[in-house]
């Protein structure tokens, strides 16, 4: 990643997937610009995980991914600054908590359904927008989605159908992107104790459950995860685009 430069959305606190990708990116070289969510306590947040990171005086910026105004707001600085990006992560994602409990989604109100579709699955497309200008050289992007894209999984409701919408964004993103040498992909990684996941009902028996019945009979590492965005944001993924990446001990193979 020796002299590629790219924007990491996401990084919470020192749990979070987007830190884990990050760390891997800055150990083989890469130069990573951060975002936060508005309000000092969250700049806060994020620039104490960056700085466990080793990274000092980092580019950082306030982004609400909701806010059109906000997103051209950082996506015009970094083509003031630098020109140019090379690598996309999209590790963001929302849905009132409330509403991630088994038996509460097909009463799922109208505002709660659009806003989890809008933060988890447009922003990416709309961070692509105005990513790819910035890629002349060309480039690849990245998302964070989970098996509750593909089957039900209890209490992650209105979530898996947001995620589901985000792996169909990456294809028709990738299809679309293609020609300009611009690679888009989803990592679908399995549970993982970051803040997010913490509010779906019963995230600690789905913790349980893939460690009883996935094939390594574990969990997996946030820097699994990030080994993995690592290859695909690098040229030794050169090939791969509009993919949905499974790094789960393997448990989406599994029937029962």
């Amino acid at each position: 990643m020796q002299g590629k430069r790219g924007l990491v959305v996401g990084v919470a606190n020192d749990r979070s997937y987007a830190t884990a990708i990050a760390e891997r990116l800055l150990a083989h070289g890469a130069e990573c610009l951060f975002t936060h969510l508005p309000g000092e306590k969250m700049e806060r947040r994020v620039r104490s995980a960056i700085t466990e990171l080793g990274v000092e005086n980092p580019w950082i910026a306030p982004l609400d991914a909701g806010s059109d105004g906000d997103l051209d707001a950082v996506f015009a600085r970094i083509a003031k600054e630098f020109g140019t990006i090379d690598f996309l992560v999209h590790s963001i994602a929302f849905a009132d908590k409330e509403w991630l409990q088994d038996g509460r989604f097909a009463g799922t109100p109208r505002q709660v359904f659009t806003q989890a579709m809008d933060i988890s699955a447009y922003t990416y497309a709309a961070m692509a927008n105005r990513a790819a200008p910035l890629m002349s050289r060309g480039g690849s992007m990245v998302a964070m989605s989970y098996y509750g894209a593909e089957k039900a999984v209890p209490g992650y409701n209105v979530m898996g159908v947001a995620k589901a919408a985000l792996e169909a964004t990456t294809r028709y993103l990738a299809m679309e992107l293609g020609p300009k040498a611009i690679r888009v992909n989803v990592i679908s990684g399995g549970p993982l104790r970051t803040m997010s996941a913490m509010a779906v009902g019963g995230f600690s028996e789905i913790l349980g459950w893939v460690e009883k019945k996935a094939p390594l009979r574990r969990n997996i590492s946030g820097g699994e995860v990030g080994d993995t965005a690592l290859w695909l944001l690098s040229d030794l993924g050169s090939g791969v685009t509009g993919q949905t990446i499974y790094v789960d001990a393997g448990y989406s193979i599994v029937g029962l």
